[in-house]
């Protein structure tokens, strides 16, 4: 199992990013997977998820502002991130939990991370 996430970078106030994370080892039909992002000196938190039947949740910070969805074809999931804002600035991860419960945005639960890509939002 691999996740590969891409697509951050430097940004100013107002503006958009749109990061990708690429599965492999399993399929999206299947699992949740979801963003989680850290900022410095900060705990890492959940920011949005999307489940095997396509649904999606977000963290009220983001809620309005971040879109997540899947491409099947492809396995990927993407989110699209409008309206950035400097509090926004962090490393994201995307993570899966593939075994038993789970709770969405509880990092212990992930079983699979992708490297993190980093955002910043300048003000």
């Amino acid at each position: 199992v691999q996740l590969q996430a891409s697509g951050g970078g430097l940004v100013q106030t107002g503006g958009s990013l749109r990061l990708s994370c690429a599965a492999s080892g399993f399929s999206l039909d299947d699992y949740a997977i979801g963003w989680f992002r850290q900022a410095p000196g900060k705990e890492r938190e959940g920011v949005a998820y999307i489940g095997s039947d396509g649904t999606a949740d977000y963290a009220e910070s983001v809620k309005g502002r971040f879109t997540i969805s899947r491409d099947k074809a492809k396995n990927t999931m993407s989110m699209q991130m409008n309206s950035l804002k400097p509090e926004d600035t962090a490393v994201y991860y995307c993570a899966a939990p593939l075994e038993g419960d789970y709770d969405p945005w509880d990092p212990d639960d992930m079983d699979y991370w992708g490297k993190g890509t980093l955002v910043t939002v300048s003000s």
